[in-house]
């Protein structure tokens, strides 16, 4: 893969690219995020993680011409058979913006409805895709199983992090502290993947 300094970080999520830009720190890689750049969010069409990361950062890519990474992650609930997946971020949409709150409730009423109780079975799975504009196209993918339990717990991370207990541990994501996050969660094991193919 080739070498880059600066990369561009197709998300709109506060989160998500404070996540990105702790991980991208010790490789010495500037990260520059969607919204510092003006870019819009592009439509998540694609019906898999892999597919709306591509687009995610293939669109970045062209309207840059900088190098670009992107992520598309969602949890994946037994008792929903796998929803929401893709569709994950839909749960916390309403008519003023992304509430995670809201978002949370809706996931737990879903749960209850299929008839299963708290702790819920769940996994959280990541995609991301670098491009660069010399012709570099690389996915890697992270996953991390673990429980939702209810009433949510903890005050950092973001979207459903304090829902979600990762196997072996007691805190949820929004409990433990960000390198420990790091350590275990879908989007650093799927961005050490991608350091692993090569990524400098």
């Amino acid at each position: 893969m080739l070498a880059c300094r600066s990369i561009v970080c197709a998300t709109h999520n506060a989160g998500k690219l404070a996540e990105v830009r702790r991980m991208l720190l010790p490789l010495g890689v500037a990260v520059r995020s969607a919204v510092e750049m003006g870019l819009p969010e592009p439509a998540e069409t694609a019906r898999d993680f892999a597919g709306n990361a591509r687009l995610k950062a293939v669109a970045a890519m062209r309207a840059t011409g900088l190098p670009a990474l992107a992520d598309d992650s969602g949890l994946c609930v037994d008792a929903l058979g796998g929803a929401p997946g893709v569709d994950t971020a839909a749960l916390l949409e309403t008519e003023q913006g992304r509430n995670p709150d809201i978002g949370m409730q809706r996931l737990s009423d879903l749960v209850l409805a299929a008839g299963t109780d708290f702790p819920a079975a769940a996994r959280f799975v990541a995609v991301v895709n670098f491009v660069h504009p010399a012709g570099d196209d690389i996915l890697a993918w992270g996953a991390v199983d673990g429980q939702l339990v209810w009433p949510p717990r903890g005050d950092s991370g973001h979207g459903f992090d304090p829902m979600f207990r990762p196997a072996g541990m007691i805190q949820t994501f929004s409990e433990c502290p960000a390198a420990v996050k790091d350590a275990l969660s879908h989007r650093g094991r799927a961005l050490r993947a991608l350091f692993a193919i090569g990524f400098t």
